[in-house]
Order: structure tokens, then C-alpha cells, then sequence
């Protein structure tokens, strides 16, 4: 089994942590998002990652120029245009020369799914595509897919009104697919997986449903960032060290459900809280941080609080004493 992982976006709503860096690299604890996606690939029989890139490929190849992530074997797929959902899978499964049944999967998505079973159940229904789902408390961000009792799905409802939405199951990001369905995606322009794709496999009733309640997790906010990294830590998804053996903290330093990255510096007498201090980070001393990122080679001065959600650009310097409640900084022109 191979996997189409979409790592190609700009990642614009995790700005300024994301100017430079394609979301899926930035750290997750300890090691970079994607390193995430691909062990839990590695966990159930996956034999090679296509990486679909776009935004600045390099950072990809750059991390592992071998050719492999955590210990899976990589093909890179570089986009020459964008070519939206659709369109990407359909390049990158063609660069690679996939020619049987596939994984396509969101690279910013964190998650439990029992990829093995739904790999089975796809394949005893002979569907041409079976989609993930997870069901959320407000659906209207995302792909809503309503299915019947033999999990067929019944459409495809892309980010409705909350108060129109058909169910509350939404598209996951995970895919099977069959090499057939490529022959569905028109070459030469942008085509979205889930307005056009989906909707017309759909139709056809060869469109299956996977509803898991698993742990899920679209990281692509700066709050669903932050909880991606606190689960680990907090024994929600596992018990990772909370404080990398790089990092120098100092005596008598108060830290509750917070993250301290590599090569990261917390003076005394620093309160985090909820809080992720990214790799070469400094906290000085009798500051606070409290739900909120401070961004790799930040530098907080003296006595300042940063809070409620704020994020701290990466290299970015906070004046001692400064207070900070929500918002970027610096701030976004």
C-alpha cells in the first residue's frame, strides 16, 4: 500500500509561524508534524510516502535528503502550478507510478485512525473511494458527508451554515482510493476533490463512508496546533517528555501542561501554562505564557505575559514587561 500525503499548502491561518515553514514541518513536540503522519502510516503496513509539495519544497527535501522519513521511503511530487485537491492527488499519484489501491491523507492532520480496517472495509465493499469521517460539534468549517445504514455515502456538503448542515460527520481527511478515480480528474486545471470528485462518485454509489471516533485533529489553527502539542504530553494521545533534554530550565520553574522544545531557555521564576515554547525559544526570567506559542528564536524579555491565545513570531523579541492578550506579534501588516 502506498500513500499520497497533500503537504502543499501555504498554511496561512498558522501565520507567522508558517512565512517561511510549510506547516507540516513545524515541530510537534519532538520531531516535525509530518515525521507524525508518516509513523502512523509505518503502523499499518504503508510501503511508501508520496509527498505532494508545493509550498517551498525544499524544506522537505532538505529534512530528509535520503529520501526517507521515519524510516518510510519518500517519492517527492512537486506541483509545477497549483492544482488544488484533486489535482494534486492525481499528479502525484501519476509521478510516482501508482497503479493500484491508495491512501490519500491531509499532511495536517493528526489522528488514531484504524487505517488498517478501513483499508479492508474499502476493499470487501469494492468502492471505488472510501472517505474517513469524524464528527465534530460544528461542522461548518468543513466537508459534511451524510451516509445511510450500509455506509454509502449520500453526498458531499462542502462547509455548510451550521444550522443546515445534514449531519455532523465530516470529511476526515484520510481517503482510499482506486487507481480509477484518477481517470476522473481532469488534467490541465485546478479540480477539487471534495466539490467535484466526491460529489459525482457519490452519485454513482461508489463512494463509501469510514466513520471512526477516534482521535482526530486538524492542526491548521494556531489553538488546534497548541492541543496537538499538549496531547502529547498530558497522556491524551500519549506522555511524551514535556521539556526537551536540550532545553535549560531554570530551578523552581512552573510548568503545567506546557511544551519546551529544543534548545529552548526558561529563566526563573517563569510561569508557562497551556503553553509551547518552540525550539531555541528564550522565556526571561518572571515571564509567563499562558495558552498561547512563543515561535522558534523568540526572545520574551523580563517580566512580560504573553496570553490568551497570542503567537509569537518566530525571532520575534518581546520588550520586558510588555503585555500581550491574543492577536500575533508582531502584528501582520
Amino acid at each position: 500500500m502506498e500513500a499520497v500525503v497533500l503537504v502543499g499548502g501555504f498554511g496561512t491561518r498558522l501565520r507567522p509561524l508558517t512565512a517561511d515553514t510549510p506547516k507540516q514541518m513545524l515541530p510537534v513536540v519532538d520531531r516535525p508534524m509530518i515525521e507524525h503522519v508518516v509513523a502512523h502510516l509505518a503502523a499499518h503496513g504503508v510501503t511508501r510516502v508520496v509527498l505532494s509539495l508545493g509550498f517551498r519544497p525544499e524544506a522537505f527535501t532538505a529534512a530528509y535528503p535520503d529520501g526517507t522519513c521515519a524510516g518510510m521511503p519518500l517519492h517527492y511530487a512537486v506541483e509545477p502550478e497549483p492544482l488544488d485537491t484533486a489535482g494534486a492527488v492525481r499528479f502525484a499519484a501519476l509521478d510516482a507510478g501508482i497503479d493500484g489501491t491508495f491512501l490519500v491523507l491531509n499532511g495536517d492532520v493528526l489522528t488514531d485512525l484504524d487505517v488498517t480496517a478501513m483499508v479492508a472495509r474499502h476493499r470487501e465493499a469494492g468502492a471505488w473511494g472510501t472517505i474517513a469521517l469524524t464528527e465534530v460539534a460544528d461542522p461548518s468549517r468543513y466537508g459534511v458527508v451524510p451516509f445511510d445504514e450500509d455506509r454509502r455515502v449520500l453526498g458531499f456538503v462542502e462547509k455548510p451554515p451550521a444550522d443546515e448542515a445534514p449531519s455532523r460527520w465530516i470529511n476526515a481527511g484520510t481517503y482510499v482510493l482506486e487507481p480509477e478515480v484518477l481517470d476522473r480528474i481532469e488534467a490541465g486545471r485546478r479540480v477539487s476533490i471534495e466539490r467535484e470528485v466526491f460529489p459525482a462518485l457519490a452519485a454513482e454509489g461508489l463512494l463509501r463512508a469510514e466513520p471512526s471516533e477516534g482521535y482526530w485533529l486538524d492542526t491548521g489553527t494556531p489553538e488546534a496546533y497548541l492541543r496537538a502539542n499538549l496531547d502529547l504530553v498530558d497522556g491524551t494521545r500519549s506522555d511524551l517528555p514535556a521539556v526537551h533534554p536540550t532545553a535549560s530550565v531554570a530551578d523552581g520553574v512552573g510548568i503545567r501542561r506546557s511544551v519546551v522544545m529544543a534548545g529552548a531557555s526558561v529563566g526563573s521564576g517563569v510561569d508557562l501554562c497551556d503553553a509551547v515554547v518552540m525550539d531555541g525559544a528564550t522565556i526571561g526570567r518572571g515571564s509567563s505564557v499562558r495558552g498561547s506559542l512563543v515561535g522558534p528564536g523568540a526572545a520574551l524579555g523580563e517580566g512580560a505575559s504573553v496570553a490568551g491565545g497570542c503567537v509569537v513570531g518566530p525571532g520575534a523579541s518581546v520588550p520586558a514587561g510588555a503585555d500581550l492578550e491574543g492577536g500575533r506579534f508582531p502584528e501582520e501588516a
